[in-house]
């Protein structure tokens, strides 16, 4: 058996194995936004058309995002009414690493009829080097496009106290660092989604050798280390049977590592994996659940 594994590190490492282009996973290439009319994969499939965006309650922006003087212009979307930003909460959604705003837009849409469509407004961005978004993606700039969107909803009156933060799987790692040292305005919560716990973890559990991440990656998406200095409610919602990152190496872990608090709370749904969980908890169980949290009722 050690010589098995001697032998599976000596081709990992001199082949060079990376797992910098597999997180970023922006293949797919789009030459327009389509949203409802959309014929490609979507994350959720089956959303009924009751959820539908009502006119007027729909903006596409393009917006600066500066990374240590590496400027971007990407690409982000907000439902609800723009110009009843400083008297609504708004949802901020960080999607996952796989293609584009069309992807997740029926996330979006179900995110805008929680407790009733147009109760919270919802924001969501393509990071850079998704979708039609300029540059190309690093963990640094996940974060400068957040804090992008994050100017641009101060600079519409978003009060503090009035921000959640939702992170989905990559999208975990700039909301919670951003939950815990935010240079635009303090979260009011976090929300996270099938999480990573760090990238030692997700490479200890998927090849199952205890060497160190850089041999595959220069990312650190440390959760489990940055959500220790979480000072705000937080919510967790992994999927039992989720098989990209599993509930008890990346989840729980993650979990764990906060700190008790009023308000944390964590949902664990049996049959769900990765991408499904909304859809396999039921849509009005979902929304209610993120109801109960963000309202604390």
């Amino acid at each position: 058996m050690n010589r098995i594994v001697v032998l599976l590190s000596a081709i990992l490492l001199s082949s060079c194995l990376r797992l910098d282009s597999n997180l970023f996973n922006n293949g797919e290439k789009i030459s327009s936004y389509q949203w409802d009319a959309f014929q490609g994969e979507r994350e959720i499939k089956e959303l009924p058309d009751s959820y539908k965006i009502p006119d007027g309650q729909f903006t596409e922006l393009s917006l600066i995002s500066d990374d240590n003087g590496n400027k971007a212009s990407i690409r982000a979307v907000y439902l609800g009414v723009a110009d009843s930003i400083a008297n609504d909460t708004v949802i901020l959604y960080c999607h996952g690493n796989k293609n584009h705003m069309d992807f997740y837009w029926n996330r979006a849409k179900l995110l805008s009829y929680t407790g009733g469509q147009g109760r919270f407004g919802v924001m969501m961005m393509d990071y850079r080097g998704y979708g039609l978004s300029e540059g190309e993606p690093t963990e640094s700039g996940l974060r400068a496009d957040v804090i992008a969107c994050l100017q641009w909803l101060k600079e519409k009156g978003l009060k503090e106290g009035n921000l959640i933060l939702y992170g989905f799987s990559l999208g975990s790692a700039p909301a919670t660092r951003l939950a815990v040292n935010n240079p635009v305005m303090p979260a009011a919560k976090l929300i996270l989604e099938a999480p990573f716990a760090s990238a030692q973890v997700m490479v200890e559990d998927a090849a199952k050798l205890s060497l160190p991440s850089s041999y595959f990656c220069n990312l650190s998406l440390d959760n489990d280390v940055q959500i220790q200095n979480l000072r705000i409610p937080f919510c967790l919602f992994h999927g039992k049977d989720d098989d990209f990152l599993r509930y008890e190496a990346h989840g729980k872990r993650v979990y764990e590592a906060c700190p008790d608090k009023p308000g944390k709370k964590q949902i664990v749904v049996n049959g769900a994996v990765h991408n499904n969980l909304p859809y396999r908890m039921g849509f009005e169980n979902y929304s209610a659940a993120l109801l109960s949290f963000i309202t604390g009722k």
